[in-house]
């Protein structure tokens, strides 16, 4: 029975960030986010609900906090019976309940900043104020490589529809200290890893790095980490945060003074890179073998699985978010490139012709293919630099090793096409919609493989038998994968950089529109999907002044009482 997904409320789909009888349709959206603009109030911690009479139409924007439930006040009202309200106190039980866990947690902070961190936490989710949790992320992104790591608030959006409005989540998680060293050596080598990127290469300005590249890469702290506690709807194996803003800047010197979300924190403040190991191996771990791959393969594929995920990873969030400069053109006629000499894009070869206006965003430019097109570029970066023999060497693997290098290689590119066709149970065939930018992301990256190398990838479709095999050919690697992932990549990163949305829609949703012969292969891959990972995690218990770990099983029941015993009742 229909909803079938999530997405803009209607007969097919649903969103819970849309509440009510009444469609809240995309242009509702982007009226009432005209309206939170001018009233400079940030949509994260917000949900919108529709009223319409014969008297005119309602807009209730439910803000999360607990200071004063129920409580409205006016935001715009266009016509007498026409208005748009804001409404105090969504969530506010649970959201009560977290500020005085969060209290607890004060006393047990490890230095004064930590604490302030925790006390803003609380100041905004009791007021719902976003400039106090803006404040937080000032604080937390200082507080470098602690032995406790913590994340919380309304941070992701992948959910929306509108891709604005977050969902809440809370990670409580702990320092791997070897494997965080091996990161910072990474982290320090980054400027000598971003001179290889296809936008890089050949470069004589910008120190090497080219006009569409930032002058300065601000290393970031990066820590590996054991998640205790990870609270959200999506277990992600690696977090870049805080979040990219959606108003771009020019520079440090010509901020725009309406900049909202967070750019500007990670330009001025820096930013952090977790990886959450243990949810990496976990997954790697899993005994189940995967179906596409050939039954031949699949021992060493398991082998070698977890290596080459984390190192694809740890590239995606340090190199593929960490890196571009966008052309921007600022207030009062500033540019962060000379307007009378425009550098030349390295897509078509002559002088770039659009850039940001003021006041244009990347997410508001690109739309609903931002986020996909953003995480697509960062998978790009990692897969295009896992053959560097340097990068490899820093996680352990040359020559000398078990694991060699080529075999890291060999596995992610098996990954690849594994990935690609992993993605299609995330593409809804009944609207021809993604629910899932990283799946749609992976669907693209296989299908420019499969059109622009030639035997590197193959897909195997046995009809009798029902399967769908992955097949790569190791001596085409380098000379036909790695170029084309780097032409794909200097796409993406070229239209990004440019603001080239047109040329960007028309590159990215051919590649990533299934055809009649990937819906076949989707039924393949709904029918042999392994069972969803159970991510189970252990708590952690004071009794007399002594920290006691219980961990459960892997199983639906050791999840349940996971639960049970954190003692979340009904409040």
């Amino acid at each position: 029975m229909p909803p079938f997904s999530l997405g803009w409320p209607s007969e097919m789909a649903q969103s819970s960030y849309y509440p009510g009888d009444e469609v809240v349709t995309e242009e509702d959206t982007r009226y009432v986010s005209r309206v939170l603009e001018k009233r400079h109030m940030l949509p994260e911690n917000t949900r919108i609900a529709k009223d319409t009479s014969e008297r005119g139409v309602l807009f209730v924007v439910k803000q999360a906090n607990w200071a004063q439930p129920g409580s409205t006040k006016t935001l715009q009202r266009p016509r007498e019976d026409d208005a748009v309200i804001k409404q105090n106190g969504d969530h506010f039980l649970e959201l009560q309940r977290i500020c005085n866990e969060l209290r607890w947690a004060m006393t047990y902070a490890s230095n004064t900043r930590q604490k302030d961190v925790l006390e803003h936490y609380v100041e905004s989710f009791k007021t719902g104020d976003l400039e106090t949790y803006r404040e937080s992320q000032r604080k937390w992104v200082k507080d470098l490589s602690p032995s406790v790591e913590n994340i919380f608030g309304f941070v992701e959006p992948y959910r929306d529809p509108a891709g604005i409005r977050a969902e809440f989540e809370g990670i409580v998680a702990i320092k791997d200290l070897n494997e965080t060293r091996r990161l910072e050596r990474l982290v320090h080598s980054s400027s000598t890893f971003i001179r290889l990127l296809p936008w890089a290469i050949g470069a004589t300005t910008n120190d090497g790095k080219g006009p569409f590249e930032k002058s300065l890469f601000e290393p970031p702290d990066f820590t590996s980490l054991h998640a205790l506690a990870y609270c959200s709807s999506i277990i992600f194996p690696g977090i870049n945060l805080p979040n990219a803003s959606e108003i771009v800047q020019v520079s440090a010197l010509v901020p725009y003074t309406n900049n909202t979300q967070y750019n500007d924190i990670r330009e001025q403040h820096g930013f952090k890179n977790v990886i959450i190991s243990n949810r990496m191996s976990a997954e790697a771990s899993d005994a189940e073998p995967c179906p596409f791959i050939d039954p031949s393969e699949s021992a060493t594929f398991q082998k070698h699985r977890f290596p080459a995920y984390y190192i694809w990873v740890v590239l995606h969030e340090l190199l593929g978010h960490g890196t571009g400069q966008m052309m921007c053109e600022g207030p009062e006629g500033h540019y962060n490139f000379d307007i009378n000499d425009p550098p030349v894009d390295l897509i078509t070869e002559k002088r770039i012709e659009s850039w940001y206006r003021p006041g244009q965003t990347w997410t508001g430019v690109f739309g609903n293919l931002a986020t996909t097109v953003d995480e697509c570029r960062a998978e790009l970066v990692g897969a295009y630099l896992i053959d560097n023999c340097e990068i490899l060497a820093l996680f352990g693997f040359d020559e000398n090793s078990e694991t060699r290098p080529e075999d890291i290689i060999y596995n992610l590119y098996l990954r690849l096409g594994v990935d690609g066709l992993r993605g299609l149970k995330n593409f809804n065939s009944e609207d021809n919609t993604w629910g899932q930018a990283h799946s749609r992301a992976h669907f693209a990256m296989l299908q420019y493989l499969l059109k622009h190398t030639s035997g590197l990838m193959k897909i195997i479709h046995h009809e009798l038998e029902n399967t769908l095999t992955v097949h790569v050919d190791r001596s085409k690697i380098l000379s036909q994968g790695k170029p084309a992932l780097g032409q794909m990549l200097l796409n993406l990163h070229m239209y990004r950089c440019t603001a080239n949305v047109s040329a960007c829609r028309q590159f990215y949703e051919e590649l990533s529109k299934p055809t009649n012969e990937h819906l076949m292969w989707r039924k393949i891959v709904m029918s042999q999907l392994p069972p969803a990972l159970r991510f189970v995690q252990g708590n952690t218990f004071l009794d007399d002044g002594k920290v006691t770990l219980k961990e459960y099983a892997t199983s639906n029941e050791g999840i349940i009482e996971s639960w049970y015993d954190r003692r979340i009742l009904p409040l």
